[in-house]
């Protein structure tokens, strides 16, 4: 990878603009590297230089610079610096997943009650899917359709991606929209596996069920760019009261 890095442009933010610094700086960084400034495997500039260049903080540049690493324009090399991986658009799915009235009906009244949020020891399954020793936070959250437990949703966080967790209210975000805007680490891809497995012990008592009967489970893991894993979601369902609906739509 080349070392060298171009002058910054004299293009920068509009204060009087309404948008948000860090995504007016998104475009700006964007703009540098589809012009050619900033080139194929070059290092850009340092966040020092990036704030005193456009007069902003630490935090936008790195909100900027880290939406363009979910995009994959960009990748963080540890000790190195950040460098340019792509220079052409990006063009891919947005996935969405519907799980309150565009899933159920308008008629049916779903809820959505916390059973846990907090640091603990996760099941060895989830620390062999993150793939770390340090601590997870879990969110556990059971959705009631019309008065019944429908399913379970269990998320797993390592804490270092996301330091401030305690303070944000996961119950009314989603854990998607919360570790991109403010996540250390951003997602850039998600392997989804769907199975049918036995349920036990306190998440069959969760959902009403005796232990051993059969749930839809669906799994996802959450990496970054560079492959490290941000996350770790399943969900549990009733198969009598759950269906799991996905949507695919074309973005940029």
């Amino acid at each position: 990878m080349h070392n060298e890095t171009q002058p910054l442009q004299s293009k920068t933010i509009d204060r009087f603009n309404q948008e948000k610094l860090y995504i007016q700086l998104t475009r700006i960084f964007l703009d540098q590297i589809t012009s050619g400034n900033w080139q194929l495997n070059q290092r850009i500039p340092t966040e020092a230089d990036l704030c005193a260049a456009h007069t902003v903080s630490k935090i936008t540049v790195r909100q900027a610079i880290n939406n363009l690493v979910s995009d994959g324009y960009l990748m963080k090399i540890q000790g190195k610096g950040t460098f340019v991986t792509s220079v052409l658009p990006v063009v891919g799915l947005a996935m969405k997943t519907r799980f309150t009235e565009e899933m159920f009906g308008k008629e049916v009244k779903a809820e959505k009650e916390i059973l846990f949020k907090g640091v603990k020891e996760p099941p060895p399954d989830v620390k062999s899917y993150l793939k770390t020793e340090i601590d997870i936070y879990q969110i556990i959250c059971r959705r009631i359709v019309n008065g019944e437990p429908a399913y379970l949703d269990e998320s797993f966080i390592p804490h270092h991606v996301l330091p401030e967790i305690d303070r944000i209210d996961t119950g009314s975000l989603s854990l998607y929209e919360v570790l991109q805007e403010r996540g250390l680490k951003k997602i850039f891809k998600v392997i989804q596996t769907i199975e049918v497995l036995n349920i036990w012990g306190e998440s069959a008592r969760y959902l009403d069920l005796r232990d051993g009967l059969p749930v839809l489970a669906v799994h996802r893991l959450l990496l970054s760019s560079d492959n490290t894993p941000v996350g770790y979601t399943r969900f549990l369902g009733r198969s009598d009261r759950y269906k799991f609906q996905t949507e695919f739509e074309r973005i940029r």
